[in-house]
């Protein structure tokens, strides 16, 4: 049984100026709301600011239901012109997965979702190669084959079906090695992200690790970062590099891009999963 109280997060950003913590701060306080963790960060460059504030009621007149939260909030969130969410930290984001026939980032995220490691309802997998059902199906997660053959169009037509109908927020590209079309990356926009197998800017597209071995690099990496119609563009949420000399061979690169990938990747997810991700524009605000 989880003990822990009933919690809510509350994510923002606004334009700055002096105030924004005293009056959140101050309307939970006035509420019975006790704060269980505040971050707040100002973008100099951009004049925003951004806050996450984990709460809990304090005292039994807390209003103790989101859309009481909600309709308390709503006077300070005019006020400062928010854009804003409230979630009850209890209710899990939905997502469902896309790969291809690499099976290291799912198996990876199955197995933490599975063992309670992952905050987030896995709503189903869709493929375009049939290799990875069997996995899939073993942690009880349905699969859905979505081949390309009948033309790139319908079968995007038939991912986002399956998005829309399991009511996802997310749609996470586990190594996923097909491009997404223009149009669905900015019907996805900010709901998408991608694990790219190398230190974005460096190495984007196709065998990184190859054209990496070329280089003779010192570093590989992975990227997690949000799905635009700029391939390999999108707003950047978390990064890893590993040292490696020039006795790696390219399997031996492949091999421990792997395991940076899938760590890299489960971060990302479960960060956004706990609502710590906010877009800045091209950038991101993680609180960690």
């Amino acid at each position: 049984m989880n003990d822990r109280p009933r919690s809510w997060v509350l994510t923002l950003t606004c334009d700055d100026r002096p105030g924004i913590v005293a009056a959140v701060s101050g309307l939970l306080a006035e509420r019975g709301g006790f704060i269980l963790d505040s971050q707040q960060y100002a973008d100099l460059d951009s004049g925003r600011f951004f806050m996450r504030v984990e709460f809990k009621a304090a005292t039994d007149g807390f209003p103790g239901d989101t859309a009481a939260l909600r309709e308390a909030m709503a006077p300070v969130a005019e006020q400062f012109a928010f854009d804003w969410q409230l979630n009850d930290t209890a209710d899990k984001p939905r997502i469902l997965l896309a790969v291809s026939k690499g099976s290291h980032c799912l198996n990876d995220l199955l197995h933490r979702w599975k063992s309670g490691g992952l905050p987030v309802e896995i709503m189903g997998v869709v493929s375009n190669h049939p290799t990875l059902r069997r996995l899939t199906e073993w942690h009880g997660v349905p699969f859905h084959e979505l081949p390309t053959e009948g033309g790139k169009p319908a079968q995007e037509e038939a991912i986002l079906d399956h998005f829309e109908r399991t009511r996802s927020s997310y749609l996470i590209l586990a190594r996923y090695m097909q491009i997404l079309s223009p149009e669905l990356s900015h019907m996805l926009s900010g709901r998408c992200i991608n694990i790219h197998h190398s230190f974005l800017p460096s190495f984007k597209g196709a065998k990184p690790y190859h054209r990496a071995h070329e280089r003779g690099v010192k570093l590989i990496g992975a990227t997690a970062h949000f799905v635009t119609d700029d391939l390999d563009e999108g707003p950047i949420i978390e990064q890893a590099v590993e040292r490696v000399d020039h006795r790696a061979s390219i399997d031996d690169l492949i091999r421990m891009g792997r395991d940076i990938e899938a760590q890299v990747l489960a971060r990302a997810v479960g960060w956004v999963a706990e609502r710590r991700v906010i877009l800045n524009g091209r950038r991101t605000v993680v609180f960690r």
